[in-house]
Order: structure tokens, then sequence, then C-alpha cells
């Protein structure tokens, strides 16, 4: 009675664009769908917010301030038994600029 061990890939993504963020998610998720593997996601990460606080003027208004932040959109994919097409495809799928993509396999 042995457990064959599962393995899994899992893709993180994160951008400052959250339209191009899903783009992103919906092209790798048909390109795994498409070699045949078990997809569990896009599973939606908090949005990491940013806030920078700076001076409008340096002399005489100190106290009128101005407000900036960056907000950063992640989502999680969870691939289960991929076959060795889906990780060739996977390597070979290319993502817009200012998506940053992390793969881990387990």
């Amino acid at each position: 009675m042995s457990k064959k061990a599962k393995k899994k890939i899992q893709i993180r993504l994160q951008s400052y664009d959250h339209a191009l963020l899903d783009r992103s998610v919906s092209s790798i998720i048909e390109t795994a769908k498409r070699s045949g593997a078990v997809v569990a996601g896009p599973v939606p990460l908090p949005t990491q917010i940013d806030r920078v606080t700076v001076l409008r003027s340096p002399h005489v208004d100190k106290k009128s301030r101005e407000q900036f932040e960056t907000r950063t959109h992640k989502r999680a994919i969870y691939i289960t038994d991929p076959a060795q097409a889906v990780v060739d495809s996977l390597r070979n799928l290319t993502v817009p600029a200012g998506v940053d993509v992390m793969i881990k396999m387990s």
C-alpha cells in the first residue's frame, strides 16, 4: 500500500496591472488544459499596497502633503500530475512585459 507522490506545479504571477495579469493567467490556464493537465485556480492572493507620503513644498507649506501608492496584484495557479508536454509548453510560453512569473515544482 504505497502511495505514489503526486507532482505539483505552482505558478505564481504578480503585476501592477490587473488586466494584464488576468490575460496572462487565462493564457497559461488555456495552455495547460490544452496539454491535458488538471488545473486549479486562478487563486487571487492579497494585493500588496505600498504607500508613500511626500511633502508638496519643502519650505512654507510643511503640512501640505501628497500620497502615492502602488498596488501589486497576485495570482496563483496549481497544476497537479503534469505530463512532460505540459512542462515544456509552460517553459516556452511568453508572457507580456510587466508580469513576473515564478514556477515552483514539488
